[in-house]
């Protein structure tokens, strides 16, 4: 059954840049500096992408927290588009509180990632402490960006409620679910996996899913069905839009999920449809 849908508007998130370390077919074309991202990005825009998830890197496509270069890149999204820029709090453990939220310090960020508990990350652990979510979520408010809450564990369901209760987070909130076969994922990416995380949320929020290393769109698809509110593609997550085949561009990966979107009867959302769904400029007014 379809829940939480805003009219028959998808909002479509690209994450164009792969993680650092990441093997990268030759296929595929991963942009790292600033004009090649910002090209990238309003190619993805052009083909139905309504918000874009960016982390601060450097020219060389490393985690840094300098903003210098992520203002050089979004200058040049901004002047190509006017997609929703989603700052990223991820980052690496290794680096400060303020250093993993610089994003916030730039007023052209609407939405960010807001991780809400330490998974498995290969052989270590990727720490988010409940000290460190409220943190980063104060300075959001401070900053009035819309938390997106990255979501590994069903425990961390319950999280965003008590966060809630304690007036760290305001409702209505928005979730993003994030399954699949990647080394930061707590659950793999299951139909039965997705339920048991939507069984959890509280009524009336937005959610999406974020597949990690997807082989196909089937879960994506999957949380259509459901009633998500938001998918994502790029190369962050995943090269494949089918099994065994490779997209040479992200614009092709948004291309592909604009034809399954309509093919279930619903519309990519703009990115003035995606803040009036996300509530964003009613956040910036008040």
């Amino acid at each position: 059954m379809q829940t939480n849908r805003s009219g028959n508007k998808i909002i479509i998130t690209v994450a164009p840049v792969c993680h650092t370390g990441k093997p990268v077919p030759s296929e595929c074309i991963n942009p790292l500096s600033p004009d090649e991202i910002a090209d990238d990005v309003a190619n993805c825009a052009r083909a139905g992408a309504g918000m874009v998830h960016l982390h601060v890197r450097d020219e060389t496509g490393e985690q840094t927290f300098d903003l210098n270069v992520f203002r050089k890149t979004l200058d040049r999204i901004t002047s190509k588009s006017d997609i929703i820029i989603q700052g990223s709090t991820g980052g690496l453990s290794s680096m400060s509180l303020e250093e993993r939220c610089v994003c916030l310090d730039e007023p052209r960020v609407e939405v960010a990632s807001l991780n809400m508990g330490s998974v498995n990350f290969g052989e270590t652990v990727y720490i988010n402490t409940i000290p460190d979510i409220r943190f980063w979520a104060g300075r959001m408010k401070e900053k009035k960006i819309l938390p997106e809450m990255e979501i590994f564990d069903l425990s961390m369901v319950e999280s965003c409620s008590r966060l809630a209760d304690d007036g760290i987070l305001d409702r209505p909130m928005h979730y993003n679910f994030c399954l699949g076969q990647g080394s930061a994922s707590a659950l793999s990416a299951t139909p039965q996996n997705l339920g048991c995380m939507k069984s959890l949320m509280e009524p009336g929020a937005h959610w999406g899913l974020n597949h990690d290393q997807m082989p196909d769109y089937s879960m994506l698809a999957c949380a259509l069905s459901m009633g998500a509110n938001v998918v994502r593609v790029g190369f962050e997550d995943s090269f494949f839009h089918a099994p065994g085949k490779l997209a040479r561009t992200n614009s092709l990966l948004v291309e592909k999920l604009v034809v399954l979107v309509r093919s279930m009867g619903l519309e990519p959302a703009t990115p003035g449809e995606a803040r009036v769904i996300l509530g964003l400029e009613k956040l910036r007014r008040n």
